[in-house]
């Protein structure tokens, strides 16, 4: 499916029945993903298409979009190395010279392996003058854990040194502290066995906001935790004390802390509402914010892109595509449409 001429795509009713037919076909199944392995792939045909659209008379981006935001990450890859073992061009490079803007950042995104972006995205904001509580919580807290202990160790190789190292010398306090014990990546597994014992501990323990080491409590409890026994651990908070855990947060951590712990609450309760709400107040922005919209657009898209969709439709009354459609402008418009895939109607 692409975008053309600006025409909206089908409903997202059509697009999950259109993927009901290759269920048992060599798809990407099993996600919530708006990018799925392409059916009908031949890397020769898009490594022809791909070099005549960076060497004809003028560089042809259509071309350029519709066939990296319809390709696979693992097919994108393919493409990568067939190009080079064809034309003794580096893809990557070609594509770079041949694109500039916002247009240029997502095909780099879209060509670079997901850990070296993640990890990259990581160091800017740490090394940066950005917030760390922002992106880096966002990373730390929603990469799966293989893909969150192969971003890392790109972090160390390409920056040569630990990604503590620098949340060390970057952070301080409580923001440290949940930083750290994310990168450490030790959150349980949810066995299927419900431990109420250790959920009523963990209720008293979050009660104790005024208490000495309160603090470490909250930084264990919601990086250690698997999300299942969350969920149940916060339901019985709010009943037990007739308030919601995140206005706990709120009356009892200030600053970076608060901000940070408010999104670590929302990516435990509903991670696609976390990363619809990141994307609305990017779109809000009066200089829309692309590095927001690029990183998250292209890492859930073949995650959970379209549960995403649905969130920012029922919390914002607007679907995600015709937002980008009225706010993007330029070249990448048409990309971040592609990735988003269609309407919400």
């Amino acid at each position: 499916m692409s975008v053309t001429n600006g025409k909206l795509g089908p409903s997202l009713t059509q697009e999950i029945l259109g993927y009901l037919g290759l269920a048992d076909k060599a798809a990407a199944w099993g996600t919530l993903g708006t990018l799925r392995t392409f059916l009908s792939f031949s890397v020769d045909k898009d490594v022809q298409r791909l070099l005549k659209a960076i060497a004809g008379q003028g560089v042809d981006h259509t071309a350029i979009v519709d066939v990296l935001t319809n390709r696979s990450r693992e097919q994108r890859r393919l493409i990568s190395r067939a190009f080079q073992e064809r034309t003794q061009q580096d893809l990557l490079k070609s594509l770079q010279a041949a694109l500039s803007g916002n247009l240029e950042r997502i095909v780099m995104a879209l060509m670079q392996p997901a850990a070296q972006f993640d990890a990259e995205e990581l160091r800017a904001t740490l090394k940066g003058s950005g917030s760390p509580e922002n992106v880096a919580m966002e990373i730390l807290s929603t990469r799966a854990p293989p893909l969150l202990q192969e971003c890392l160790a790109v972090y160390k190789h390409a920056f040569q040194v630990e990604v503590e190292e620098d949340i060390k010398s970057e952070t301080s306090g409580i923001l440290q502290d949940l930083l750290l014990a994310l990168a450490k990546g030790g959150r349980d597994c949810y066995s299927g066995i419900i431990d109420y014992n250790l959920e009523e501990q963990d209720v008293q323990a979050l009660q104790q906001t005024g208490e000495p080491g309160m603090k470490g409590a909250w930084v264990l409890i919601l990086t250690q935790r698997n999300f299942e026994h969350l969920a149940r651990v916060f339901d019985k908070y709010q009943r037990y004390t007739g308030r919601d855990l995140e206005e706990a947060i709120r009356d009892s951590f200030h600053g970076d802390a608060q901000v940070a712990l408010l999104s670590l609450a929302l990516v435990i309760k509903n991670t696609p509402l976390y990363f619809a709400e990141k994307l609305y107040q990017a779109l809000q922005e009066t200089e829309s914010n692309y590095q927001v919209l690029i990183r998250i657009l292209i890492s859930r898209s073949e995650i959970d892109l379209l549960s995403i969709r649905t969130e920012f439709k029922k919390k914002f009354g607007k679907s995600l595509y015709s937002s980008i459609q009225d706010v993007v402008k330029g070249d990448c418009r048409a990309a971040l449409m592609a990735l988003c895939r269609a309407e919400d109607i």
